[in-house]
């Protein structure tokens, strides 16, 4: 019996190379996409091989859509040249870029990078793979915990995690018929290099953003990658259409 595959964005580091990680762990195999680190990719993926499993990494920018149907191509290419397959069964909409800017401070460039990388990107990626898409398969798109509550900076890029929340609604929906299902993973604050680091190498950021969470600390990447996976899991199935928010209960 073939293993199920998982297409991960943004899969070379933070977030989404724990997801790969943890899925990989649970026999999933690994189609990830990198912008710029094709060495922290081949280096994921050697891990992966190594402990037994299938990897490949395909290079993508997904702030560029008009690249998205060559990227299609590739992905059917590595299917069946890696994988001895036509279709892959998991789609993790992660890869991204964060912004820190006040809202009447925030321009039109930075507002357009937002829309088209966190909204844009993951709308036209997933019509594009479609195709591709096993029938029974399953998506997660990867969204934030500022989508739920506010904190000052994040206007822009909270406006477009929000956007993808109701995007997601609407996959289920529409992908129902074919036993697609779709739901959303809203991280809270995690340590890793996204917004230069922000939340990692800031003390009182990371002070302030415990203080406010239940369990008393900032989440880390292995909090979200074990988070994914267990939704993707078998008997998870039946969940669709849903907003779950990992971030140790920030801001109750």
């Amino acid at each position: 019996m073939s293993h199920k595959i998982a297409l991960i964005t943004g899969a070379s580091r933070g977030l989404g190379k724990s997801i790969a990680q943890h899925l990989a762990r649970q026999g999933v195999d690994i189609i990830g996409t990198y912008h710029s680190k094709a060495d922290e990719a081949r280096a994921l993926a050697d891990e992966i091989k190594q402990a037994g499993g299938k990897a490949a990494m395909v290079q993508l920018d997904v702030g560029e859509s008009a690249g998205f149907g060559d990227f299609a191509a590739k992905v059917g290419q590595v299917l069946s040249a890696e994988f001895s397959r036509n279709h892959f069964d998991f789609l993790v909409n992660n890869a991204g870029v964060g912004l820190h800017a006040a809202f009447a401070q925030t321009t039109e460039e930075q507002f357009e990078l937002m829309f088209k990388v966190h909204l844009k990107g993951p709308y036209f990626l997933t019509q594009k793979l479609l195709p591709l898409i096993a029938d029974g398969g399953r998506i997660v798109n990867i969204s934030s915990g500022l989508a739920r509550f506010s904190f000052p900076g994040s206007s822009a890029y909270a406006a477009m995690k929000g956007g993808v929340e109701v995007l997601t609604r609407y996959l289920a929906k529409e992908l129902g018929d074919r036993g697609i299902s779709a739901n959303t993973l809203a991280p809270g604050a995690i340590e890793t290099d996204f917004s230069g680091g922000m939340v990692r190498d800031t003390p009182e950021i990371n002070r302030q953003i415990a203080s406010a969470t239940a369990l008393g600390r900032v989440g880390l990447p292995d909090d979200i990658g074990a988070a994914v996976a267990a939704l993707l899991a078998e008997g998870n199935g039946w969940i669709n259409g849903q907003r779950i928010e990992a971030s140790g209960g920030i801001f109750l």
